[in-house]
């Protein structure tokens, strides 16, 4: 399982790129036909997945295609969640899913960047109390918090300083874990669209389960380099999510370091140098030595 469309997505501004290249045509045609679909607009690539805007009978829905495993596993909790906090699912089958499609003009990275940083955290809270809420259906099979962590260890090992205490955080956590349910776990503002009159609804789950703080700790990385790493910001927007969602602050702060240790390790699996991770690692403990 591959970690790379999550670890790359909380570190870049653009959450995919627009192509109008035809090799793709093959790829959506057998859809397009079997569910009377309508392109309308331009192809969307990401490091998992190829999207199209569609239109189905006139309505704009969005046709996505997995080409990784991490990415299969986000529609049948989607289809779980039945359009409560996540985007409506209208079809699904094999690597393929059809959404509706987001049409409002909000945007979450927009409301950082026009100075309404804890509007935007409070808004990804209110999502995530909703795809947190009890169903009446049991979740489909979830992957563990415990397994999602597993490549933090060896690495930790290794380098020591800074990720081993992630390590080290990340094990105390998960031994003992606090409001165990479903997790999204990759919730942060580009992720989260503007449904009109449906309100703010959550895309692209990556279908765990453990802890809920868990859920919260994406927040503080996004929605960009330029506003996580603002002096104070991170403070700021953990006692702004702990209020908004009923978090332990300490505790909250403590799922970014892990978090943080974990982002590093994939990207060192990667032979990639994890400059920013360690940086939010680094203002996550001095926050916790001050807690």
């Amino acid at each position: 399982m591959t970690r790379r469309t999550l670890k790359t997505r909380h570190l870049r501004a653009s959450a995919g790129q627009t192509s109008t290249a035809p090799s793709y045509d093959a790829l959506f045609a057998p859809w397009l036909e079997r569910w009377d679909l309508i392109p309308d607009g331009e192809v969307i690539v990401t490091p998992g997945s190829r999207l199209l805007p569609v239109r189905r009978h006139g309505a704009p829905a969005m046709l996505k295609i997995a080409l990784e495993a991490e990415e299969r596993r986000g529609p049948a909790l989607m289809i779980w969640w039945a359009g409560d906090g996540a985007a409506p699912v209208w079809a699904q089958e094999g690597d393929a899913l059809l959404l509706e499609r987001a049409t409002g003009r909000g945007s979450l990275t927009a409301t950082v960047h026009e100075g309404r940083d804890d509007e935007a955290t409070r808004i990804i809270c209110a999502v995530a109390a909703r795809l947190h809420a009890p169903r009446g259906a049991p979740p489909p099979t979830l992957l563990p918090l415990t397994q999602w962590f597993k490549a933090l260890e060896p690495i930790a090992a290794r380098e020591g300083g800074l990720l081993a205490r992630a390590a080290a955080t990340a094990r105390e956590l998960l031994s003992a874990p606090q409001e165990v349910g479903v997790l999204h776990g990759d919730l942060h503002h580009a992720n989260i669209l503007d449904f009109e009159s449906r309100g703010w609804l959550a895309i692209d789950p990556k279908r765990l389960q453990g802890e809920r703080g868990f859920d919260f700790a994406n927040i503080l990385f996004n929605p960009d380099l330029e506003a996580a790493m603002a002096p104070g910001r991170l403070a700021r927007q953990a006692s702004v999510a702990a209020e908004a969602a009923g978090l332990d602050r300490k505790r909250l702060l403590q799922w970014v370091l892990a978090f943080a240790g974990l982002s590093a390790a994939w990207f060192i699996e990667d032979g990639e140098t994890p400059s920013f991770d360690l940086a939010i690692a680094e203002i996550a403990a001095a926050e916790l030595a001050r807690a």
